[in-house]
């Protein structure tokens, strides 16, 4: 059957290549449109450019999942057209057989998935970021910037980070410390902070320092001390900033891991970034999903229809599973679901559906 591979191999994977390259342009377009309305003194049409241009890989690896089930549900559907299929199966290309080489095939583009998504995906993503806020202005999140806790040997700390600029230093950062009996007992603000190139420690610039007395109800402050630098240790590492102000989504596999590490030993609720991780996990796993979905577009037997419309029947299922994908990750972060089944159950019930589909057409034709 290795005359079979090739032949379904080789279309498939040029045909989804086509439709991934087709996507790829209609979202630059609309990506480009979007930050030449940003073009101003500072960011130029080069720099729109070359942010979007850095997106590529994020929209790739968005992308590739539907892209294999178009592909795949056309070069299956045109086969089925021609006669192809048939005469593959008359020639001893079994069920089994063929929806085994489709997961292989399948495995290939999850790899790719995987490798674009992890790595390639989420280290330009941050390098358009730091660009971009390096030509108009500082990356933050909300009204009050990003909030992080780190419990310690003797104290507990919460650091407050209004905005990060495009070198990767801090701006405004405050940063409460209680005792282990959840009293205050020192604030620190700092105009500036930058990690050290081990990250074990930030260094605060201009620094006002406020210590407070330990009255049981009212505790006020009782020195203030103001210095031009200062080192604070902290095992809060600029990855773990990044996240804090990135979306989760648009993160590396083990950046989310460690920083849901870093969560649960500050005893911090991190069910959202948990079901993040495991979305990520499963993720390329939807290429497999894709291919199994589009197997039984190979027994239909319409030969006047349209593939346009086989095609567009598929779309709509696969867009239903992204939807269902949302959904339950919503759900389960509301609802507090264990966020591995929550990741997984869009994925089961497709494949389970799609199977039961594969066998019923098996068992009619």
């Amino acid at each position: 059957m290795k005359t079979f591979q090739r032949l379904i191999y080789k279309q498939v994977v040029s045909t989804v290549l086509f439709v991934e390259i087709g996507f790829l342009g209609l979202f630059f377009f609309f990506d480009l449109i979007e930050e030449l309305r940003q073009v101003g003194s500072s960011y130029q049409a080069q720099h729109a450019f070359a942010y979007v241009a850095m997106m590529v890989p994020n929209h790739f690896h968005e992308l590739l999942p539907i892209a294999v089930l178009i592909g795949t549900i056309f070069v299956m559907s045109r086969m089925a057209q021609t006669s192809e299929f048939t005469i593959l199966r008359t020639s001893g290309l079994g069920p089994v057989l063929a929806l085994r080489n489709l997961i292989g095939l399948g495995f290939a583009f999850a790899l790719c998935t995987f490798i674009v998504g992890d790595y390639l995906a989420p280290l330009s993503e941050r390098h358009a970021q730091l660009m971009k806020s390096r030509y108009m202005g500082q990356i933050t999140v909300g009204m009050t910037g990003a909030w992080l806790k780190e419990r310690q040997s003797y104290s507990n700390h919460a650091v407050n980070i209004a905005a990060m600029d495009g070198d990767g230093v801090m701006r405004k950062v405050r940063i409460f410390e209680f005792n282990n009996l959840g009293k205050l007992q020192t604030v620190t603000r700092a105009e500036r902070a930058s990690f050290t190139p081990a990250d074990d420690a930030w260094i605060l610039q201009k620094i006002m320092r406020d210590e407070f007395t330990q009255d049981p109800n009212y505790p006020t402050p009782s020195n203030r001390i103001e210095a031009d630098i200062l080192r604070w240790p902290t095992t809060i590492t600029q990855e773990m900033v990044s996240v804090a102000l990135l979306r989760p989504d648009r993160m590396g596999t083990l950046d989310l891991f460690q920083y849901i590490r870093h969560l649960e030993a500050n005893a911090q609720t991190a069910q959202r970034y948990e079901i993040e991780f495991w979305r990520k996990v499963f993720y390329p796993l939807s290429c497999l999903v894709m291919v199994v979905l589009a197997l039984p577009f190979a027994y239909l037997h319409f030969r006047s229809g349209n593939i346009a419309t086989q095609v567009f029947v598929g779309v709509l299922v696969g867009i239903s599973y992204f939807l269902l994908n949302n959904v339950f990750g919503f759900m389960g972060t509301i609802n507090q679901w264990i966020p591995w089944l929550a990741a997984a159950i869009p994925g089961l019930i497709y494949t389970a559906l799609s199977l039961s589909i594969f066998g019923w057409l098996v068992l009619r034709h």
